[in-house]
Parts: C-alpha cells; sequence; structure tokens
C-alpha cells in the first residue's frame, strides 16, 4: 500500500484475471490495486494528485467485459510476449520523463538484457543463497539492482 502511495508512476496490468484453477476464483490483485490507485489520484494529497498510471490489457478493450468502470481512461493492449511488453512500458516511461533528462535504450535492448539477467540469476541466488524459483519481491528486486551495477550499460 505505501508503495502505491508513494509513487507517482503506476503500472497495472488487467491481463490475469482468469479463474485460478485450485479455487475457481479469479485474482483481482491488479484491479483492486488499479481502485486504490485511482482513490490515490483522486482523493489523495498533491504528490498523488499527480499520478500518472499506465493500464494494461492484453486486448484492446477486453477489459470493458469484468471492469466496465474505468472505460474512457487510455488502456493499451499489451501484446502476448516479454518484448512486447517491455516495448509498450518503455514506450510509455519515454513518453512520461522528460526525453533531455532520461534516455531509455530501445525495447529490443532492454529485452535483450533482460534475457542476460535472466541467465545470471541462479548463479547470483546460488552466491546469496536463495531459491531461484521462489523470490519475493524484495529479493528478485536486490538481484536486479546488483545485476545492474555488475553490468552497465555500454
Amino acid at each position: 500500500m505505501d508503495i502505491l502511495s508513494e509513487c507517482k508512476y503506476s503500472i497495472h496490468d488487467l491481463s490475469h484475471t482468469e479463474l485460478d484453477a485450485a479455487t475457481g476464483l479469479p485474482r483481482f490483485n491488479m484491479p483492486f490495486e488499479l481502485g486504490l490507485d485511482f482513490g490515490c489520484k483522486r482523493f489523495g494529497n498533491s504528490h498523488q494528485n499527480g499520478k500518472i498510471s499506465l493500464i494494461l490489457d492484453i486486448q484492446a478493450h477486453r477489459y470493458e467485459a469484468f471492469i466496465s468502470d474505468v472505460k474512457g481512461q487510455d488502456i493499451t493492449a499489451r501484446g502476448n510476449t516479454v518484448l512486447e511488453v517491455i516495448e509498450v512500458v518503455r514506450d510509455w516511461l519515454r513518453n512520461e520523463l522528460d526525453p533531455r533528462i532520461v534516455i531509455i535504450p530501445g525495447g529490443e535492448n532492454i529485452y535483450n538484457r533482460y534475457l542476460d539477467f535472466q541467465l545470471a540469476l541462479p548463479t547470483i541466488c546460488a552466491r546469496l543463497r536463495w531459491n531461484p524459483n521462489n523470490l519475493k519481491f524484495v529479493d528478485f528486486s536486490f538481484a536486479v539492482a546488483t545485476w545492474i551495477e555488475a553490468n552497465p550499460i555500454a
């Protein structure tokens, strides 16, 4: 909850709302977090009023079947591959951040670095005695930061 209230930028992917095989119930974490984000923007302090969100779904207009109240928002179809998602997020960030200050590599470059990181992740986890298949967000974030520091953009 703190992250939602503190961050200026947020990304909400509504793609994974299908029924869980074990419970038969849908997963609504992302739509719930999107609602919280809207609440922060509408009812929060001046910092929160300036929040900027990217809302993703796997296909254009699919969201209308299960969360029609977001109609009128700019929902972006993200495609179905990691590269497509990276390119959508990269292009959104490029438009939102000051292009004179922040230069973001192209989507394919980011994707290739992501693949390199994925190859290195088991080694990073072994060194830290972590299970790469059961990483908490804080540990995954640390692994990413460690890898980026050791592998700066050339």
